[in-house]
């Protein structure tokens, strides 16, 4: 109800893919051509953003990417112009639980041959969503902890920037995972800073809600029973569209709370800010009339805002819900949509 719902990317059985083309990145098919610094073509027609203003990697082989190729071989030039809003700007790559130091090591590699810093999400929590559209996650403790220490040798010393497991904290708060669950998901959550907050270029940003779930006093002493101390600090209205004043006023508030810890926004869709209409319940499930955000960067409004970042995909499903696939899979009239609404 309050949370991202719908957020990750839940792509086991693209694996593989996913690991195949990023291995295919390496080899060369995002050779910049223009020196080290990798702001060169990242791919056909798609380059890299102005390192000083955006750092994160492009990936080349995205679904928007990808839509975007398809797009211009079938000439629909006008579609195709507005997609690239999308495909030219650096997106969270979602890790799924199979072979999870695969991807890892496959987007930190590629991105450092650009030049880059990989953007990585974790959303593999046990109990993930409260059985919701995406319900999931590790098995079991054991499991999740095995598939952090996968992500983490995959990024071994590489730059990568971590969001750590949208919702986790905030479904603790809200009542929505069972009491029985609190206490090895603090745990688990603490572990996982630790483990990935160590490697020698890693930020980690813990996931702490969105300005329309409810107050920064529910949740400050959760987020540090979670870790938050040895975090980077922590991520604000992840797969969500409140705006991005918004975002930042309940991010300052919640910053004073846990020891002046910077944050990132979400900005891939709130470029129109959250939908009022419909089941409150389902207003953060597919909306219509949403827009791109401020396009991912590091200079922002606010010096307590380390970033403004894409962390959903924008095209992908938030689930099952008005007309959408599955949470995760990539929508192309949404994309469009989505990219025709911004200005």
């Amino acid at each position: 109800m309050y949370g991202s719902r719908g957020a990750g990317t839940f792509a086991g059985t693209r694996a593989s893919a996913v690991v195949l083309g990023a291995a295919l990145l390496i080899a060369g098919c995002s050779s910049s051509g223009d020196g080290e610094d990798g702001d060169g073509d990242a791919g056909p027609r798609i380059t890299q953003q102005p390192k000083e203003a955006d750092p994160f990697w492009v990936n080349p082989d995205g679904n928007a990417a990808k839509q975007l190729a398809a797009l211009e071989k079938a000439g629909k030039k006008s579609q195709a112009e507005q997609i690239r809003k999308i495909a030219q700007h650096p997106t969270g790559e979602w890790i799924s639980p199979e072979n999870p130091e695969e991807q890892a090591r496959g987007f930190t590699e590629a991105a450092d041959k650009a030049g880059r810093t990989a953007l990585l999400v974790l959303y593999n929590i046990p109990h993930r969503d409260c059985g919701q559209y995406s319900g999931g996650g590790a098995a079991d403790g054991d499991a999740y902890r095995a598939f952090v220490d996968g992500v983490a040798k995959g990024i071994g010393d590489r730059s990568a920037t971590v969001i750590l497991e949208p919702d986790a904290v905030l479904h603790l708060v809200d009542g929505c995972t069972p009491e029985e669950f609190h206490e090895e998901r603090y745990d688990l959550l603490k572990g996982a800073v630790a483990k990935l907050s160590a490697l020698k270029n890693t930020k980690v940003y813990l996931d702490a809600g969105n300005a329309g779930w409810g107050h920064p006093d529910q949740i400050f002493e959760p987020l540090k029973w979670a870790g938050i101390d040895q975090a980077d600090g922590f991520a604000v209205n992840v797969s969500n569209f409140y705006t991005t004043e918004d975002s930042i006023a309940y991010g300052k508030e919640l910053s004073a709370k846990v020891g002046g810890k910077h944050f990132v926004i979400d900005t891939s869709r709130n470029g129109n800010g959250p939908y009022t209409e419909g089941d409150p319940g389902e207003r953060w499930c597919n909306p219509p009339g949403r827009a791109l955000g401020e396009t991912p960067t590091t200079k922002t409004a606010d010096p307590l805002v380390d970033a403004y970042l894409w962390v959903k995909r924008p095209g992908e499903s938030d689930g099952e819900c008005k007309g959408g696939p599955k949470a995760g899979q990539w929508w192309s009239d949404y994309a469009l949509k989505l990219a025709q609404a911004t200005k």
